[in-house]
């Protein structure tokens, strides 16, 4: 059994699509996922499996959308693929914990990710490494322009975002299995 981190977005932001934590948890355990642990509301679940990243992501997603009836974005990340990704950040420390990862489904083709790479905002870094989005907004992360939206549509991916101290939580949980 390989231990895995399921990133849900969109789930409880604002009282929509709500998904209480401990409902989502026994969802899981009792469609045969081992060791399920959530962390804070946002949808951050780590637990063990023994099948493939895209065919837990599907399975995921299909039992949301059953037992809550909404469909929700899932990418299911290994430990080491979410370390590779937290490792690869190209920030200064100082920038680093207070940057946020935006972990992409797939690594966007290269000439899209030219193409984004030439919007630029004042105050805001973006740079696109294989499958993450590093963003640090020295502003803060409210008044920001950049919208993870309009970049998965240009990068034709999806993605969603965790913040330094969530990634560092989730690198730990994971570990501990």
């Amino acid at each position: 059994m390989q231990t895995s981190i399921a990133l849900l977005r969109g789930i409880n932001v604002g009282g929509h699509k709500k998904v209480p934590m401990a409902e989502l948890r026994d969802l899981l355990a009792n469609a045969g996922f081992q060791n399920v642990q959530t962390y804070i509301q946002s949808g951050n679940i780590v637990f063990q499996s023994s099948k493939k990243a895209s065919e837990l992501e599907i399975k995921i997603q299909n039992l949301i959308s059953s037992h809550f009836g909404f469909e929700v974005s899932v990418i299911v990340k290994t430990n080491k693929e979410l370390q590779t990704i937290f490792d690869g950040c190209p920030f200064s420390k100082e920038k680093k914990e207070k940057s946020y990862f935006i972990l992409l489904s797939n690594i966007p083709e290269s000439h899209l990710v030219a193409e984004v790479d030439l919007l630029t905002y004042d105050n805001e870094e973006i740079i696109i490494k294989n499958d993450g989005l590093y963003f640090y907004c020295s502003t803060g992360y409210g008044k920001t322009k950049f919208n993870m939206n309009s970049y998965e549509r240009k990068l034709k991916v999806s993605g969603t975002a965790r913040n330094y101290n969530t990634m560092v939580k989730l690198l730990s949980l994971s570990a501990e299995n």
